[in-house]
């Protein structure tokens, strides 16, 4: 079983929403809005949650769209999956963006995201002058017929 980590939350405003999982063995935790913002189609505004991170050394966490909000509205996230790293102690904004027909309304408590905390793998870069071959090789965007 994964050990358990902490990761320490700050409420940057008296009525900001903790995240927290919907399920036990979601994945995600939701993340909520902390201002009333009016999305028009195919505008995109940065919406504050009122909460910011410590993560452990050696994690980062990843912001995802919900998919409920994806099909029904056309709302999403760009830069999907944002990424937080360790370091960073500043409040977690979103960058919603609306793709679909109508205005959407976000209201201050709505889940509009989910967190994600991933561990960070340490790698080293080695400049080559040659890759090994592979069945695929150089084949991508489509090559599996897919």
């Amino acid at each position: 079983m994964n050990e358990l980590k902490e990761v320490r939350i700050k409420r940057l405003s008296k009525d900001a929403i903790i995240p927290k999982k919907a399920y036990e063995h979601d994945a995600g935790f939701d993340l909520h809005a902390a201002e009333n913002i009016v999305l028009k189609p195919l505008e995109r505004k940065l919406v504050k949650t009122g909460i910011a991170l410590e993560l452990p050394k050696g994690y980062h966490a990843e912001i995802r769209p919900r998919s409920g909000l994806a099909l029904k509205h056309g709302i999403t996230i760009l830069n999907t999956p944002a990424t937080i790293d360790t370091g960073y102690r500043g409040e977690i904004m979103i960058i919603l963006a609306n793709l679909g027909h109508e205005p959407f309304e976000v209201n201050k408590g709505e889940r509009i995201a989910q967190l994600v905390f991933s561990q960070v793998h340490n790698v080293n870069l080695k400049e080559v002058e040659e890759l090994s071959e592979t069945q695929r090789g150089e084949k991508g965007f489509g090559s599996s017929g897919v």
